[in-house]
């Protein structure tokens, strides 16, 4: 029997449990991942591909799910480098372009991590057409999911789609990172009270990047974390313990980056989708 989604139980484990697998079958190709897609979670699926940016959308007659790729393998996420710590503070934007009035819509002063909307931005026209059919079709409750950048991807899908007004049931992400400042945290924070579910493991070092100084870390994560404790330390805590006194006029240097990136990598077991499914239960 497939895994079901609930909609009236808001937060409910086993939506996360369901949306996890969704969003762990996002890595597969067109041909797995339709057989994958129809053979676990019993929806038809199809992959949505622009330039390097992937999600799928899947529906069956009682739902539709967007889930998000992300970044998951050691030898992938060097690719991420950049975007989560080198010149944090500089990557922080107020978007310009095609999806600059929906995002100023998060209020004055919220900006955003400019290599995920850059990334959004590639894939939305298409994700949006996608969904559009689906609702055209028939009306039915829209999740939205993604795990790594695909959890970033999601949380702003979720907002885009708002603004198009499609309502979005519920958000679940994984290992997400940090999408932008404060401002533009709250802002989301208000539109998704109560639908957003942002799951973190311990031990996995993704979920505290972007960050360049324990002195000014503009970056903020969206509520409600959901912490699946595993008891484990996690090694980029220990180290940002150590950052304010390398820190120089809040910048990161090159050695320090490296420091904190080697930590990463050597922690990025813990960041890995089965996981992520395995503390689920």
């Amino acid at each position: 029997m497939h895994l079901q989604l609930f909609e009236d139980a808001m937060g409910d484990p086993r939506n996360a449990r369901f949306l996890a697998v969704a969003s762990d079958l996002a890595y597969y190709s067109q041909a797995e991942g339709e057989s994958k897609f129809r053979e676990e979670l019993g929806l038809a699926g199809r992959l949505v591909s622009v330039d390097n940016t992937q999600a799928w959308i899947a529906a069956n007659e009682d739902h539709i799910v967007v889930a998000f790729r992300g970044t998951e393998k050691p030898t992938a996420i060097e690719g991420l480098k950049d975007w989560l710590l080198t010149n944090a503070m500089n990557l922080l934007v107020v978007p310009e372009g095609r999806l600059g009035t929906d995002l100023a819509a998060a209020g004055v002063g919220a900006r955003f991590h400019q290599g995920f909307v850059e990334a959004i931005a590639e894939i939305w026209p298409a994700v949006l057409s996608g969904v559009e059919e689906e609702i055209a079709k028939a009306e039915r409750p829209l999740w939205v999911t993604g795990h790594s950048l695909g959890g970033a991807l999601a949380l702003f899908a979720a907002w885009l789609f708002t603004r198009k007004m499609i309502n979005v049931q519920q958000i679940y992400t994984f290992g997400a990172p940090m999408i932008g400042n404060q401002v533009a945290i709250d802002a989301f924070n208000r539109e998704f009270k109560g639908k957003l579910f942002r799951y973190t493991n311990q031990p996995d070092p993704v979920p505290r990047l972007p960050m360049y100084s324990l002195l000014a870390n503009e970056f903020a994560h969206c509520e409600e974390e959901r912490l699946l404790d595993t008891g484990a330390e996690n090694s980029t805590d220990s180290l940002v313990k150590h950052m304010a006194k390398d820190a120089v006029e809040k910048v990161l240097s090159v050695s320090l980056v490296d420091n904190i990136w080697n930590t990463v990598v050597g922690g990025i077991a813990a960041h890995g989708m089965d996981n992520y499914r395995k503390l689920l239960g």
